[in-house]
């Protein structure tokens, strides 16, 4: 039974088309239901994250119609009804396990060699092993793109550097202010991303750091431990007006921040430049309000250009672990007693 991977990314899709397909983690396990129960795969995993939706799925259909299949359900689940949209990518075996094994270790970040990833598949795979949606196909080459992770973290050096996107958004907040010890910052959201970004800006000596999360103990939790204070959710935007950095990665499914409420905040601010950093996707941050004086807006395809520049320290590694993988990646096969990978496949739809 081959393995199969349909999704798009950050390479070919820009963060207005990836957002449209983001799953929010509370709906994937009736996803991963009615996925299986269309008869497009027996086995399937979810990862969905700020740079990318995939599906992970094993079955025993011919690879072409099983892909098609598995296309036609991520249209329909996220209500894109347009055949035509680019970017999609389908692989069959063995590129599928490649691909797999390469996410894992971060060879297909924005921030390459980064290791968030590596929690969210795990986070991603665990959640459908829990609800039943995996099996042993899938189980093993999971459990193998971790391992292969591992040993990639500890025999190369790809990981050299900032390797998160959090930190690149530390180093795009030093590049406008110069210094961050004189300046105010707000964290929306109490995530994993805005944990850790968090953690790099009090440890780049950011003067005062505000939490605001829906929920208020975890935003009292992460203030206390990193000498902050928390703010009510439903008072953050009035934090606006004496902050000089936002960082927003939240799991809203609409804009938290849009042109109509931030203009009116803009007079008591004094001509203070305001950085917003918009890590989610959805995004949390209407771009419109780019176009306001003295408010600069990023978001995660923003960070593109930043994390370009520690490609130079990295790139030497990468035909390292491309060889690593491919070797780890035949021999997973192997073992499954295939032969099923000769001739993998590819499908391309719409504008790829």
């Amino acid at each position: 039974m081959p393995i199969l991977v349909l999704g798009l990314s950050h390479h070919a899709t820009p963060v207005a088309v990836r957002e449209r397909f983001a799953f929010d983690a509370a709906g994937v396990p009736a996803a991963l239901e009615s996925l299986r129960g269309s008869g497009a795969a027996d086995e399937a995993v979810i990862l969905s994250t700020c740079n990318r939706v995939e599906i992970y799925a094993a079955t025993p259909r011919e690879p072409a119609r099983a892909l098609a299949g598995l296309r036609e359900f991520l249209l329909a689940s996220q209500d894109c009804p347009d055949a035509q949209i680019g970017g999609i990518y389908a692989l069959g075996e063995p590129q599928s396990v490649q691909h797999l094994f390469r996410v894992a270790c971060g060879l297909d970040s924005m921030v390459l060699g980064e290791t968030e990833v590596l929690g969210q598949l795990k986070q991603a795979y665990e959640l459908a092993r829990q609800h039943g949606h995996t099996g042993a196909r899938l189980n093993r080459a999971f459990q193998r793109a971790f391992n292969v992770a591992k040993h990639i973290r500890t025999q190369t050096n790809i990981q050299r550097g900032s390797v998160s996107v959090g930190s690149v958004a530390v180093e795009l907040a030093e590049k406008v202010f110069s210094r961050l010890g004189d300046r105010e910052v707000l964290v929306v959201g109490a995530g994993d991303t805005s944990e850790k970004t968090a953690r790099a800006l009090v440890s780049r000596g950011a003067r005062g750091l505000a939490v605001a999360n829906r929920s208020s103990d975890k935003a009292r939790a992460l203030a206390a431990e990193l000498g902050g204070r928390a703010v009510s959710f439903a008072d953050w935007l009035e934090e606006l007006a004496r902050v000089d950095i936002v960082i927003s990665s939240t799991a809203a499914p609409h804009y938290l921040l849009d042109r109509a409420r931030l203009a009116p905040l803009l007079p008591g601010r004094r001509n203070r430049p305001l950085l917003l950093i918009d890590l989610a996707v959805p995004r949390d941050i209407e771009p419109e309000v780019n176009f306001l004086e003295n408010v600069y807006l990023y978001n995660i395809d923003d960070l593109q250009a930043i994390a370009d520049n520690y490609l130079k320290q990295r790139r030497q590694e990468v035909a390292r672990c491309e060889q690593i993988i491919r070797e780890k990646a035949l021999a997973l096969l192997e073992d499954a007693g295939g032969g099923m990978w000769r001739g993998g496949v590819r499908v391309a739809f719409g504008h790829e």
